[in-house]
C-alpha cells in the first residue's frame, strides 16, 4: 500500500487531498499543529495517521519525516494569506521558504544515511509571477518572476529551493504553480469564500444586505479544489522530478463576474447591495492571472471538469451550513 504524507492536512486543499487519497486506498499520514482546527477533516479524521509537525522547527520536521518514511510527500503547508503576509513578512517567509528547506534537508539527510528518496511535491503558487504584462498571457512556466507580496516571495524561495535540491542532491522534487482554486472548506479570508459567507449571513439575517468587496476588476482563472487534488495525484504518477508545472482551471473572468454568478444562487440577489471597501483594496495587486497549462495537461491528461457554477454553489451551501 502506497504511503503518502500531506503537510497542511487540515487546510482546504490538504483535507480534500487526504479524502481523495483515502478513497484511492492509500495509507495517509497528515501533519497538524497543536492548535490546528480539525473541522475540515470531519467524517474521515480517524482514517488519517496524524503526526505533529511545526514547519519552523527543523527538529519537528525531521521527526515527522523519519517517523513516517512516506513514498510521496505532498508539501502544502504554508502561511497562505497574502494580506496577513504584508503584516507578518518575516514569519511568512520563514514558514514558506525556510519551512520548505527544513523538509528538504530532512529528506536529504535520510537519503544520505539510508538511500531514502521519496517523491516530493512542492506546492508553489502562481503568485510568484506577480503582475504580468498583457502580452505575457497566458502565463507560461518560463515567465519572469515579479512577486508582489511577502507570501509570493516566500513561495518563490520554496520553489527555487526545491529546484536546487533536485539539481544538487538528486531529491525527487516536483513543483507546481497552482492558479486560483476554491471550493468548500476554503477559509473566509479568500475572495470566493468571503463573498459566499457574507451571502449566507445576509440570508440568515445576521448581516445587513450590504456586501463589502475589494477590487472587482481583477481577472482570475478559476479551478475547483476537487479538480486540484486530482491534479496533484496525477502529478506524482506522471510528472518528472526537477520540473515545474502550471496548473489552473479553464474559466477566466473578472472577480465581479464571479460575484454575479454567486449572487444568482441566492433568493435575495436583487436585495443585496455591493459596497467597495477601501481596506480590501491593495496598493500592489496581482490582477491578471491566466495560465498556460499545456505542459501539465500533456504530461498527465488532466482537465478541470467541475463547472465553476457548481464550485460556487457548493461553496455557498457550505457556508449556509457553517454560519450559525
Amino acid at each position: 500500500m502506497k504511503k503518502s504524507l500531506i503537510t497542511g492536512t487540515t487546510g482546504m486543499v490538504g483535507s480534500h487531498l487526504a479524502e481523495y487519497l483515502l478513497e484511492k486506498g492509500e495509507e495517509v499520514y497528515g501533519t497538524r499543529r497543536w492548535r490546528s482546527r480539525m473541522d475540515n477533516c470531519k467524517g474521515f479524521e480517524d482514517k488519517i495517521n496524524w503526526v505533529n509537525m511545526e514547519l519552523q522547527d527543523a527538529h519537528s520536521v525531521r521527526n515527522a519525516i523519519e517517523a513516517t518514511k512516506p513514498d510521496v510527500i505532498y508539501h502544502l503547508a504554508a502561511q497562505s494569506y497574502v494580506v496577513d503576509s504584508r503584516d507578518e513578512p518575516v514569519a511568512t517567509i520563514d514558514i514558506n521558504t525556510n519551512g520548505t528547506i527544513h523538509l528538504l534537508e530532512s529528506v536529504k539527510e535520510m537519503k544520505r544515511r539510508e538511500d531514502y528518496n521519496p517523491i516530493i511535491h512542492i506546492c508553489s503558487s502562481s503568485e510568484v509571477y506577480g503582475q504580468v504584462k498583457e502580452e505575457e498571457v497566458p502565463i507560461k512556466e518560463s515567465n519572469p518572476f515579479r512577486p508582489a507580496s511577502p507570501y509570493a516571495i516566500g513561495k518563490l524561495g520554496a520553489d527555487m529551493a526545491a529546484r536546487w535540491y533536485y539539481e544538487e542532491y538528486d531529491l525527487k522534487t516536483i513543483r507546481t504553480r497552482m492558479f486560483t482554486h476554491t471550493g468548500p472548506r476554503r477559509g473566509d479570508v479568500f475572495v470566493v469564500s468571503a463573498f459566499a459567507k457574507q451571502i449566507a449571513k445576509i440570508e440568515k439575517g445576521l448581516q445587513k444586505p450590504i456586501m463589502e468587496v475589494g477590487n472587482l476588476e481583477s481577472v482570475r482563472t478559476f479551478a475547483d479544489v476537487r479538480d486540484t487534488v486530482h491534479a496533484y495525484y496525477l502529478l506524482t504518477k506522471h510528472c518528472n522530478p526537477g520540473e515545474v508545472y502550471n496548473i489552473g482551471g479553464n474559466r477566466t473572468m473578472k472577480i465581479g463576474e464571479m460575484l454575479d454568478i454567486l449572487l444568482s444562487f441566492s433568493p435575495l440577489e436583487s436585495k443585496i447591495q455591493i459596497k467597495v471597501e477601501p481596506k480590501l483594496l491593495r496598493k500592489t495587486d496581482v490582477t491578471l492571472q491566466i495560465p498556460d497549462t499545456t505542459k501539465f495537461k500533456k504530461a498527465t491528461g488532466w482537465n478541470s471538469p467541475i463547472p465553476l457554477e457548481k464550485t460556487l454553489e457548493d461553496t455557498l451551501n457550505y457556508w449556509r451550513e457553517e454560519v450559525k
